[in-house]
C-alpha cells in the first residue's frame, strides 16, 4: 500500500493566510478554529496505506481545552506549559481517523 501527502504549496499558503485572518480578526480567540482548519486540510490531503484520513475536531471542543490548559498553566506557575505540545498532539490524533 502507498502512503502520501497530496497537499501543495499554494494550498498551504492559503491555509496560513486563512489562519492569520481568523486569529487577527478575533484578537486571538479564534486560534482553536484556525488550528482545526489546518488540521482538517492536512488530514484531507493525507493518505495512509491507501486510505484517506479525516479530522473531526471542532474549534469549540478545542476552545474548551485551551481554557482548561491555560488555567492549569496559571495554577502551576507555568510548569504545565511543558505538557501543552503533547496535549495538543494527543487531541489532534484523537480527532484524526482513517476513512
Amino acid at each position: 500500500m502507498e502512503s502520501k501527502f497530496t497537499g501543495g504549496l499554494l494550498g498551504m499558503i492559503g491555509i496560513g493566510i486563512l489562519q492569520g485572518l481568523i486569529i487577527t480578526f478575533t484578537f486571538g480567540l479564534g486560534l482553536p478554529w484556525a488550528v482545526c482548519v489546518k488540521e482538517r486540510w492536512i488530514a484531507k490531503h493525507t493518505i495512509i496505506d491507501g486510505r484517506q484520513l479525516t479530522f473531526d475536531g471542532t474549534g469549540g471542543q478545542l476552545f474548551g481545552n485551551y481554557i482548561k490548559w491555560f488555567l492549569l498553566t496559571l495554577i502551576t506557575f507555568g510548569i504545565y506549559g511543558f505538557w501543552l505540545t503533547i496535549k495538543m498532539k494527543q487531541w489532534v490524533v484523537k480527532h484524526t481517523h482513517i476513512v
